[in-house]
């Protein structure tokens, strides 16, 4: 009884026999013995399992350090928020104290417009009293002298 496949790349190699006659990329096969087909089929499930062993492991490796990644990663993240909060504190710091050093200023700014205000009404009080006694002295000089 003869069989015919179609020829696909390498799956030809583990089927059986293949005549030499080919005609459209179509091959003869004589079906080989029953006892290799066993042992064909228990080599494909090792290597599928072989296969599949390999790609757990790869994806083992890939999801350590995707983990890895990921730890990295959230822990820079809670380093910039740290930096970040220092740094907004600091900066509120800065203003409260600017605030303050402004508030003195302005303070100490209207003592001293306050002291000069006082100091000009005292040398305005002083002008006056020096013109008053200067008249005082003026009419008592004229009174002695006639």
């Amino acid at each position: 009884m003869t069989h015919q496949v179609s020829l696909q790349g390498e799956q030809t190699r583990n089927c059986g026999d293949a005549n030499s006659s080919r005609e459209d990329n179509v091959l003869s096969f004589t079906p080989s013995p029953p006892s290799n087909h066993g042992t064909t089929a228990l080599n494909l499930v090792y290597q599928a399992a072989e296969v599949f062993r390999d790609m757990e492991e790869h994806a083992r490796e890939i999801e350590t350090r995707a983990q890895s990644l990921c730890k990295s990663a959230v822990d820079r993240l809670k380093l910039a928020e740290m930096r970040t909060e220092e740094a907004e504190r600091s900066r509120r710091e800065v203003i409260n104290d600017a605030e303050r050093k402004l508030q003195d200023a302005s303070r100490a700014l209207r003592q001293a417009e306050n002291r000069i205000v006082a100091s000009e009404d005292q040398v305005t009080a002083l002008e006056f009293r020096a013109k008053q006694r200067k008249h005082n002295f003026v009419t008592l000089n004229r009174r002695f002298s006639s």
